[in-house]
């Protein structure tokens, strides 16, 4: 996909249910259908802005997605839509961890354009879903999208 802006597949918000905030959602009027009760876009630059309630973030693939998954994890209420590349540095700061749970979504989505329409080619790559309090992990564990891995904190280390 040579776009970052893409919107998730209504099948999948369906049933993961309520979010009260996407901080990655298309302008109005861009957006066919809303993920949450309230939309920060690119205008109004999510990522600075204070984050309430339960979130959903689909945010641009790329350099500048570990951002978003940083602030998510300190929020602690919310799901993330992310390529599945278990091996990052992305997912080793902010996913191993510091998550609670990780949906490896079956078979790749097709994403959709801003109007709405559904891209002809899938995802190109292994998608899957971050939750970050146990209120979206039950969510994950709920929605049938995949295999849902639970992170158990690691070990405390002991002293030498």
């Amino acid at each position: 996909m040579k776009n970052d802006e893409w919107l998730t597949p209504p099948e999948i918000l369906h049933v993961l249910g309520h979010f009260d905030l996407d901080p990655c959602a298309p302008a109005d009027g861009r957006r066919p259908w809303n993920t949450a009760a309230h939309h920060y876009s690119v205008n109004d630059d999510g990522l600075s802005q204070p984050w309430h309630g339960r979130v959903w973030c689909n945010p641009p693939f790329g350099k500048e997605a570990v951002k978003w998954l940083r602030k998510l994890a300190a929020h602690g209420n919310g799901v993330g839509l992310i390529p599945a590349r278990t091996e990052t540095a992305m997912f080793y700061e902010c996913v191993w961890g510091l998550a609670d749970a990780v949906c490896f979504i079956k078979g790749r989505p097709h994403f959709h354009y801003v109007d709405g329409t559904r891209a002809a080619a899938n995802s190109g790559a292994p998608i899957c879903l971050i939750a970050y309090g146990t209120e979206n992990v039950q969510a994950l564990r709920n929605s049938k999208l995949g295999i849902v891995l639970e992170i158990a904190e690691p070990a405390p280390k002991e002293a030498p």
